[in-house]
């Protein structure tokens, strides 16, 4: 392995953080938004809360390690993902803003009418900041961002099948995520109701990603023939594995046996996420721009893996560690959600 796949790999390694952490991060703002305002809503809404509290901010660190390694390892790729796609991106990063200040918002907020309109900010950001998150993966991997300096379209590069399709890919797993993991919360809660709440959901949304993953089956067939030739040859058996993870956690929850769906579930997206990146190596930009030619200079590549390995031993080691005390209810921000009798 040369030394730019190496810092292509720790990219990767990123990005697939961020897909699970922050995609299930915003498929929780997306529950909450449409818990609806009856009594049981309420205490969704409560539990999303609750789960989230500790390390929603966490869970940004992975999208600008991502950003960081792209820029100084790839900057021919970022320049042209950037200038190319600055429509969706500047809407994702309005999204991230108006996300924030709604989950902050929202718990500090003295009147009712200024909760609900900063619980409605948080839902309704937590649902288009992937979308459009979604649709620049699209261009990227269906070939339409082209090296240089905004030499592609600012529209149809991102609004196209494809794109469109991997935008509601990115909603129906950040969904199905969520749901998963706030299964386990509601037992971590006390709240069995609030399990049992959010497995229905759990198993609607794992459904519904089938069924738009089956669907891109064509789409890309039809508008992405690199990436769709990847898909069905080299990345092939990830391509199963994500599969057989979903049928894995479907067959978890329809069994009440749950413990080992969050797993299954990290698993079934983490497959999807690499197995892009197989579909398209050795390119950045498909067809366009490859690893080896867009890759900074040796030396800088080399200061990357470095400071990756720093990381590994520094920054991963705390997160892992919030994460864990989250999970143990040792680090909580609000009250939780009480049972009912």
């Amino acid at each position: 392995m040369s030394t730019a796949d190496a810092v292509a790999a720790v990219l990767w390694v990123g990005v697939t953080a961020y897909a699970v952490f922050g995609g299930a991060d915003f498929g929780a703002g997306f529950w909450s938004l449409v818990a609806g305002r009856s009594e049981q809503g309420k205490r969704a809404r409560e539990l999303c809360d609750w789960a989230i509290g500790p390390v929603w901010e966490a869970n940004h660190v992975w999208l600008i390690f991502v950003l960081v390694v792209l820029w100084t390892g790839f900057s021919t790729a970022f320049e042209a993902v950037f200038s190319t796609l600055f429509i969706p991106l500047s809407l994702a990063a309005f999204g991230i803003v108006l996300r924030g200040s709604g989950f902050a918002f929202h718990k500090t907020a003295r009147r009712l009418a200024g909760r609900s309109v900063s619980e409605r900010v948080f839902g309704l950001s937590s649902l288009f900041t992937p979308f459009f998150m979604g649709t620049v993966v699209g261009a990227v991997a269906s070939g339409r961002v082209p090296v240089g300096n905004a030499t592609g379209d600012p529209v149809t590069s991102w609004l196209n099948p494809v794109s469109l399709l991997i935008g509601a890919m990115f909603l129906a797993t950040s969904a199905y995520l969520s749901a998963v993991f706030l299964v386990s919360d509601g037992r971590r809660a006390g709240t069995p109701d609030l399990e049992h709440y959010f497995k229905l959901r759990a198993l609607a949304a794992g459904l519904v990603a089938g069924a738009v993953a089956f669907a891109g089956i064509f789409v890309l067939h039809a508008d992405a023939d690199y990436l769709y030739h990847g898909l069905t040859h080299e990345g092939l058996p990830l391509v199963v594995l994500s599969a057989l993870c979903g049928l894995g956690v479907l067959v978890l929850l329809r069994r009440g046996a749950p413990r080992g769906a969050r797993p299954l579930a990290v698993g079934a997206v983490a497959a999807v996420v690499w197995a892009w990146g197989v579909a398209q190596y050795p390119y950045l930009l498909p067809q366009t721009l490859t690893i080896k030619n867009g890759a900074a200079p040796s030396a800088t590549l080399t200061s990357i893996l470095i400071v990756f390995g720093a990381a590994v031993l520094l920054v991963i080691p705390a997160i892992a560690l919030l994460y864990s005390l989250a999970q143990r209810s040792m680090v909580e921000e609000g009250e939780r959600p009480t049972a009912v009798n």
